[in-house]
């Protein structure tokens, strides 16, 4: 392949692509809009799947590297009552498929395995456009500009490349996160850290959730979910840490306060993730030259699947890149078609029932362990 790659953002998916690519040697350069990898903190664990961000991991030949980050024990997963009463545990014995690793661990590695000029930092990008024959030029914030026979847009839910392929933007789903972090939990927020357990829990209700879980050691990382509009949020002074969290915990007014601590007790300021999502078929016609992948292709509200399914296709591209070398556009429609139909299958629980959804009447904690009784009557 004698076209070399652009791809714009560093995240997970982007640099997976890259690094396919590098492994199969195909030149690449990955444009990023933060000034460094430190440049700002990476999130919390994520699970890597084994059937789609480790299928990943392996064609990028890192998955020594990804075995490495492997926090042991936080495969371990609790559900719990209001009342804080642990209605089910499943332990974490080493055979699980989803294993807990930091994000920017993972990213690290990463960017590690790839030559030291790939990425370009601080290069935000101000616009895209055609030049007509499959190229297309890439303008950053500082006025230089790029131009490249192949565009991949790996930016995130905001991308500037979509627009060269859809009209489509991002809709708010009616839900937020308010993530909050403790800090030395064992012994500075022992309530907590006991009703969390070694890996993580999930308190589910309608129109309402806590989802926390272990990091490192003894700090606790927890997203409380709520179903409100987006007006509600903005008259929240976020600003103001105590006064926010003591207006999210009047919403699980009743609940356990070594749940409700989850909130109050943060030792950050609680901090507003609004869920946005893209058409749950978005698809575009073939545009020669340019394509999409992660969220700026199929952006859908928190379901554990995002940074696995941006990891899948980044190495997807990646290989079906290499195996048509010599014809790009049959390379970017194979793997157009792949992915267009991978994501618009509906979201299971380890292969039972669809996951439901925060404001059905189903999302209780009895529910959701009649869903894992379910399940493993149907492995025996």
């Amino acid at each position: 392949m004698h076209t070399s790659v652009t791809i714009i953002g560093a995240g997970l998916g982007g640099l997976t692509l890259a690094r396919v690519l590098h492994v199969h040697g195909i030149p690449v350069t990955v444009y990023e809009a933060e000034s460094s990898p430190t440049a700002r903190a990476q999130g919390g664990m994520l699970d890597i799947h084994d059937d789609n961000g480790q299928l990943a991991l392996k064609a990028a030949g890192l998955m020594d590297e990804f075995h490495a980050i492997v926090i042991e024990g936080r495969q371990t997963m609790r559900l719990v009552e209001q009342d804080g009463t642990v209605l089910h545990e499943m332990a974490d014995d080493g055979t699980g498929g989803r294993p807990e690793v930091q994000r920017g661990e993972l990213r690290r590695i990463l960017l590690d395995s790839l030559p030291a000029d790939t990425v370009r930092w601080g290069h935000k990008v101000s616009g895209t456009r055609s030049l007509g024959e499959g190229r297309h030029e890439v303008t950053f914030a500082d006025g230089s500009t790029v131009l490249t026979g192949l565009l991949v847009g790996a930016d995130g839910a905001w991308s500037r490349v979509r627009p060269l392929l859809s009209d489509a933007t991002p809709e708010y789903v009616g839900t937020s996160f308010v993530e909050t972090y403790l800090f030395d939990a064992d012994t500075r927020h022992t309530g907590s850290a006991k009703v969390v357990g070694g890996g993580s829990m999930i308190a589910p209700s309608p129109g309402k959730e806590i989802f926390a879980h272990r990091e490192n050691g003894d700090t606790l990382h927890a997203y409380v979910a709520l179903s409100k509009p987006q007006d509600w949020f903005a008259a929240i002074d976020f600003t103001d840490a105590s006064a926010a969290a003591a207006r999210i915990a009047r919403e699980f007014d009743g609940w356990a306060p070594e749940l409700t601590a989850l909130i109050t007790d943060a030792d950050i300021t609680p901090v507003l993730r609004p869920h946005h999502a893209l058409p749950a078929e978005h698809r575009w016609d073939r545009v020669p030259g340019v394509t999409l992948l992660g969220d700026a292709a199929h952006l859908a509200a928190p379901n554990g699947e995002g940074a696995n399914l941006a990891m899948l296709d980044g190495a997807e591209l990646g290989k079906t890149l290499a195996a048509y070398a010599d014809d790009i556009e049959a390379a970017l429609t194979e793997y157009e078609q792949v992915m267009f139909a991978r994501n618009t299958e509906p979201v299971t629980f380890d292969g039972t029932e669809v996951v439901h959804g925060i404001d059905s009447e189903n999302n209780t904690a009895q529910a959701m362990l009649k869903m894992l009784t379910e399940q493993g009557q149907q492995a025996t």
